[in-house]
Parts: C-alpha cells; sequence; structure tokens
C-alpha cells in the first residue's frame, strides 16, 4: 500500500522539522512548503492525501490557501488541517468556511496531532460511497459519486464539509438528524469539533440553497424538506 502523503506548510522552519520528524516516524511521507503559494504549488504537483496549514503565513495565509486548495481538482478528496494559535472566533469561522477539516491549536503536541490525522484517514476509508443522484427540487440535485451539486444543470461549488452535509441530510428528507448525529456522521468521533461548526456550515448552506431547504427543530437538531 502506497504511503499517505500529508503537505505540511508553516513558515517557522523549527516547527516544519519538528513535525516531519514525528509525521514521518509513524510512518507517513511528508512534503513542506514555507507559504500558502508554495502549498499549492505543491499540492498540484505531489496530489497530497492531507494537507496541514498554518493559518499565519507570509504571501498567502493557511485561509486563503485553503480556499484556493478546494478548487483544484488535484485536492478534491484531501482532508485540511489548520494549524493555529489565534483563538479567536472569527478566525475559526472563517476556516470552516474556506473549508477545513479540523484545527489543532499551537503550541502543538505530536500525539494530539497525529490522533486527528489517524481519525480522519480512518473516517476516509471506512465512508461508503453509494453511487446515485438525488433530486432535492427546485432543479437541484446531488451527484454523490461524482461530488457535485447542480442548480438547473449549472454546478455549486461546495466546500466538502458543506458537501457532506448536504448529502446527510437530503439523503432522508423529513427525518431530523440530531446535532450529536450529525457530529458523529460528519465530523466522527475522534475529531473534537463545537457545536458552532454545525451552526456555520448551515448557515452557508442556507445562503447558497435557500433558507426554506433545512429546518431546525429547536433543541434537537435539522431536517431536509424538498
Amino acid at each position: 500500500m502506497d504511503k499517505i502523503k500529508i503537505l505540511l506548510a508553516d513558515d517557522e522552519p523549527d516547527v516544519l522539522d519538528f513535525l516531519t520528524f514525528n509525521l514521518q516516524r509513524e510512518g507517513y511521507e511528508v512534503v513542506t512548503a514555507i507559504n500558502g503559494r508554495e502549498a499549492i504549488k505543491l499540492a498540484k504537483k505531489e496530489t497530497p492525501n492531507l494537507i496541514i496549514l498554518d493559518v499565519m503565513m507570509p504571501e498567502m495565509d493557511g485561509i486563503e490557501a485553503c480556499k484556493e486548495l478546494r478548487t483544484m481538482p488535484e485536492c478534491k478528496n484531501a482532508h485540511i488541517i489548520f494549524l493555529t494559535a489565534r483563538t479567536e472566533d472569527y478566525s475559526q469561522i472563517a476556516g470552516l468556511d474556506s473549508g477545513a477539516d479540523d484545527y489543532v491549536s499551537k503550541p502543538i503536541k505530536p500525539r494530539v496531532l497525529i490522533s486527528r490525522i489517524n481519525a480522519l484517514m480512518r473516517r476516509k476509508n471506512t465512508e461508503e460511497e453509494p453511487s446515485g443522484i438525488i433530486d432535492i427540487g427546485g432543479g437541484m440535485t446531488i451527484d454523490k459519486a461524482g461530488y457535485q451539486v447542480k442548480i438547473n444543470g449549472a454546478q455549486l461549488s461546495l466546500p466538502r464539509k458543506e458537501f457532506e452535509l448536504l448529502n446527510l441530510l437530503a439523503s432522508k428528507p423529513g427525518k431530523v438528524f440530531s446535532r450529536d448525529d450529525i457530529l458523529h456522521k460528519i465530523w466522527g468521533e475522534d475529531v473534537v469539533v463545537g457545536d458552532r461548526t454545525i451552526d456555520v456550515h448551515i448557515r452557508k448552506l442556507r445562503q447558497k440553497l435557500g433558507e426554506e431547504k433545512i429546518k431546525t427543530i429547536k433543541g434537537i437538531g435539522y431536517k431536509f424538506e424538498f
């Protein structure tokens, strides 16, 4: 089996060396970049399975790099983790909106980072990928096999987690999915995220699909309606 390839981007050489050593010791293949622009160039060349981005980098920060990476075919199925020393709420929301899968706060504990990586890769390997197209009404369709959402034939660009959340809710119209159920199915048990994570993704989906598609069931969760 090929090694899992990780693209690691951070502008601090000591951090790059420290994390590269620990990741390689776990059997991962690691390529490194010192800023967001270099990370994008390397991603096109290397097609990594997972990308780790520092939020604060020169030339192009991690959030802007993540937005561009999510538009690239080479990174269609790659997971993205942010490294951040910033605890401000707006930074986390910006990261979620750009398509990140998880966060690890600095100072970095290697075992915590590796645990998050292992959790993401286990979930990727066990995800079911049923084929078929779901017609969600209003001229909108979901093609899970093709990882596409279309409105009246025009493709709608969605970050990975928004797509997975929409697919989950639309797979059983009228069913109420609890917040815990959504967190488990979309982020997995081993990935620690807050309740605000779901709220951000629901808000972004409503902006793109319309307020009427996704209903809030107060105190329980969400459901999708045709």
